[in-house]
C-alpha cells in the first residue's frame, strides 16, 4: 500500500510539474513576446504619452454646433488651404499619392501582417514624448518633418467631420493620427486642400455625422500648433477588422492603436 502511495504520489508531482510549465508558458506567449505588428491586435496604446491629458488643447466646441450631429454644409470659402512652401523631403515626393484605404483585396483568408523595421539603436521612448508626439514607436524618423499647413474654416470642417468619420472612436489620439495623414500627404504630395485629399486619396470615412470635441481639439494640435501625433510621415492605414489588405501590409509599418493599422510609403 505504502509503495502505491509512493507511486501515485510520484505521477501526481509530474502532473503538477507539466501544468506549472503550460501556465508559464501561455503567460509569457500572451504578454510581449510578439514583436511590433506580427498580429492586428499589437497597439500602441501602451506607448501613449503619459502627458496626454495637458497635451490636449482645450478647443471649446462652439454652443451653435451641435456635437456628434452636425450635418449642415460649411460656408463656402473662396480661398484655399495655405500649403506650406517648403517640406522636409517633399520635392522627393511622388505628385499622385496611391490610395490611403484601397486597393484592398479581400479574397485572402489570412494575410500576414507587416512588423515594423527594427531600430538601429535603443529607443528611447520619453525624447518622443518630450518633444510632443502623442504616441511613442518602436521605428521613429527623425528626419521627419512637415512645415506648418494653414486651414481655412471650409477644410477645417471637412477636416474634423473627416476625423470623426475615419477613426472618431480614437479618440483625441485617433483623430489626431488622421489630421497627421491628412497633413502629410497635403505636405508631402503637394495636395492644396482637404477635399483634394479625400478625393484622391480614396479617404471613404463619412463627412456627414458631424464632429465631436476630440476630432475638434485634435485637428488644432496637429495643424494650429504644427505638431504631429508620432514622429513618421502616415500615408495609409486600414482596419483588418473589417477587411483584409495585402497592399497596406506591403508598405512600411508604422504603428497599431487601437484596431487600425497605419503605414508610410517606402521611399519619399
Amino acid at each position: 500500500m505504502k509503495f502505491f502511495n509512493k507511486n501515485v504520489n510520484k505521477v501526481l508531482s509530474v502532473v503538477l510539474v507539466v501544468i506549472s510549465v503550460l501556465v508559464v508558458l501561455q503567460f509569457v506567449c500572451s504578454n510581449g513576446t510578439l514583436n511590433a505588428g506580427e498580429t492586428p491586435r499589437e497597439s500602441a496604446m501602451a506607448r501613449v504619452n503619459p502627458n496626454i491629458q495637458r497635451i490636449m488643447p482645450t478647443t471649446a466646441v462652439p454652443a451653435t454646433v451641435p456635437v456628434e450631429t452636425t450635418t449642415a454644409k460649411p460656408k463656402a470659402v473662396t480661398q484655399p488651404a495655405t500649403k506650406a512652401t517648403k517640406a522636409t523631403k517633399a520635392t522627393k515626393a511622388t505628385k499622385a499619392a496611391k490610395a490611403t484605404t484601397q486597393p484592398i483585396t479581400t479574397e485572402a483568408a489570412t494575410v500576414p501582417f507587416a512588423t515594423a523595421i527594427p531600430p538601429k539603436e535603443p529607443v528611447d521612448y520619453q525624447s518622443q514624448w518630450d518633444a510632443g508626439y502623442l504616441v511613442a514607436i518602436d521605428n521613429p524618423d527623425k528626419t521627419y518633418e512637415c512645415a506648418k499647413v494653414t486651414l481655412t474654416d471650409e477644410d477645417r470642417d471637412l477636416l474634423e467631420r473627416l476625423c470623426m468619420g475615419e477613426f472618431g472612436s480614437g479618440g483625441f489620439i485617433g483623430a489626431a493620427l488622421i489630421a497627421q495623414s491628412v497633413k502629410d500627404a497635403m505636405c508631402f504630395d503637394g495636395y492644396p486642400t482637404v477635399e483634394s485629399v479625400i478625393k484622391n486619396c480614396h479617404y471613404t470615412g463619412s463627412t456627414k455625422i458631424g464632429t465631436n470635441e476630440a476630432c475638434i481639439q485634435a485637428v488644432s494640435y496637429i495643424f494650429d500648433e504644427n505638431k504631429d501625433a508620432v514622429q513618421h510621415r502616415i500615408m495609409y492605414m486600414y482596419n483588418p477588422d473589417m477587411v483584409q489588405s495585402a497592399f497596406h501590409e506591403s508598405q512600411n509599418y508604422i504603428l497599431t492603436y487601437q484596431t487600425v493599422r497605419f503605414f508610410d510609403r517606402w521611399g519619399y
